[in-house]
Order: structure tokens, then C-alpha cells, then sequence
């Protein structure tokens, strides 16, 4: 069964009924002097009465009849209705949810401490009401479902430059997108939107999270050292180039050798290097 909207009857016309209502009371209580059909018209006045309810803006009422759905009022002011009915609030708002923050694997095995912020809000009234019990914890538990089985799909981090993998920290738009598309699949059956759903929190899990950083650390220098050396190269053979095209020097293999060998350690050295002057010949 679909979401049925139905329109309302305006509240403040059956306010004139009550009114009407209560002065034919009075009427038969004073005038005529009649206490059974006072009595009768009370009962009717207070089932009338019974039947008013009031709607807030993006709010909605599910009306039932002895169990059977009848449909659903959206539209905000004040109505009336069969005093039968069974009114059940339900806010259509958009509503923010930030997770706990769950421990759980990742595609390479590493646990992991993940999180998600989900607005959302209900689109489908009848399902809400209907379909799954207590809708609200629904979508917790859904969300904490979406976001393990999305942590299993990718790894943290593949420690590569090239970041050819997506992986949950370097592919933020990916992942999000997976994660909104996992969320919708599963709220659809409680009538429930997806306006937005992002990872809030991504960290190693503690007792790995020094070996890992370590790890980011020693990656990062060898990228660096990598970086280093290949412009140390590209340095030297441009120093020999020019030393030959200009004729200042003329140098054999074994001195230019020496010469590579004293400019790389000089390029690539972590520290400073400390100049020693020859007052001799090259060979002394």
C-alpha cells in the first residue's frame, strides 16, 4: 500500500458546530427543560470536540480506523475529523544524525574508527508508520550497517603516490557518494530520504595507530629521499654538461667520477656538508 493524502475538514467551521452545539444545550437545559436531550446533545458536543487536532508546519498526521489506514494529512492548521480516528504525529522535518564513532575492519584487514552524519527525513508517511517499527531507530541501525559494510569496501590508505586506489581517506567524494547511495537503499523500505550522508570521523583504531603513523612516516621519506636523488642526478649531469661545453676543466673518468660521487653525497646528505680547501694538486 502507497501514502494516501487526504484533505482535511477546515477545524474552524466545526468550532462554529460546537458553538451551535452548546447553545442548543443550553437551550434544552433552561428553556425546555430537558435533561435527556441535553445530556444527548453533551455527548455529541464532546465527540466533536474530540475530533480536532492541529498540524505545525513540515508536520503530518496517519489516521486510522480500527486498525485500517485511511490516509494522511500534510497540510499545516487547524481540522477536524472522525473522532474514531486514530492520529499518529509524524515530522516531516530534516533531521541530522551524527553516529558513535564503531570499530571495524577496513578492505586490507586494519581496524579502523569510522563514523557517519546522515540528514535525512521521512518522504513516505505510510511506510514510516507502517512498514518497520519505531522508524528513528531504524535508520541508526541501518546507518551503522551502511557505514561497516562501507569501511569493507576500501582500505584506509594504500601508502602509494599515485593513489590509483580509492581508498577512504584520499577518495572523499567516492566514498560518500557509495555511502549515500548504501543509506537510500536500505531507509527506502521506511519511506525515508537521504538529503546527504558524508564519513565524519575516520582514524586507525589505537592500538595500531603508532605503527600506522610510522609507516605514513617512512613512506613519506622515501618518496622524499626518491625525490631528492632523482634531482641530485639531473644536478650533476647538468655540471659535468656545462664544465665540458665551457672547457673549464678537463677532467678524466676517475675525476669525474670523484666529482659525482663528492656532489651526490653533498645533494643528498640530511645534513649540511663541511668544505675542505686543497692547497695541493687534485692527485696530492
Amino acid at each position: 500500500m502507497e501514502e494516501k493524502t487526504i484533505k482535511p475538514i477546515n477545524g474552524y467551521i466545526m468550532i462554529i458546530v460546537v458553538l451551535l452545539l452548546l447553545a442548543a444545550i443550553l437551550y434544552e437545559a433552561l428553556v425546555v427543560e430537558s435533561a435527556v436531550w441535553a445530556l444527548v446533545l453533551f455527548v455529541i458536543m464532546m465527540l466533536v470536540i474530540k475530533g480536532f487536532y492541529l498540524i505545525y508546519p513540515n508536520g503530518s498526521k496517519v489516521l486510522t480506523l480500527f486498525g485500517a489506514y485511511r490516509g494522511t494529512v500534510k497540510e499545516n492548521g487547524l481540522f477536524w475529523t472522525n473522532p474514531f480516528y486514530m492520529l499518529k504525529s509524524i515530522s516531516l522535518r530534516a533531521r541530522n544524525f551524527d553516529s558513535e564513532r564503531v570499530k571495524v575492519n577496513d578492505k586490507l584487514g586494519n581496524p579502523i574508527l569510522i563514523s557517519v552524519i546522515l540528514v535525512w527525513r521521512v518522504r513516505d508517511t505510510f511506510k514510516a508508520a507502517f512498514e518497520v517499527d519505531q522508524y528513528e531507530s531504524f535508520v541508526k541501525v541501518q546507518s551503522d550497517a551502511a557505514v561497516r559494510k562501507l569501511a569493507s569496501m576500501f582500505s584506509y590508505d594504500n601508502f602509494d603516490d599515485d593513489q590509483k586506489e580509492i581508498t577512504l581517506r584520499s577518495g572523499v567524494q567516492k566514498v560518500n557518494d557509495e555511502l549515500e547511495r548504501e543509506l537510500t537503499e536500505r531507509l527506502a523500505i521506511a519511506g525515508i530520504e537521504v538529503m546527504e550522508a558524508r564519513v565524519g570521523y575516520l582514524a586507525y583504531a589505537p592500538e595500531i595507530a603508532n605503527a600506522m603513523l610510522k609507516r605514513q612516516q617512512a613512506t613519506a621519506i622515501v618518496a622524499a629521499r626518491f625525490k631528492i636523488v632523482e634531482g641530485a642526478v639531473s644536478m650533476v649531469e647538468m655540471a659535468l654538461a656545462d664544465l665540458l661545453e665551457k672547457q673549464i676543466v678537463d677532467l678524466d673518468e676517475e675525476k669525474k667520477a670523484s666529482m659525482v660521487s663528492n656532489l651526490m653525497v653533498i645533494l643528498c646528505s640530511d645534513k649540511e656538508a663541511t668544505p675542505v680547501l686543497n692547497t695541493g694538486t687534485l692527485n696530492a
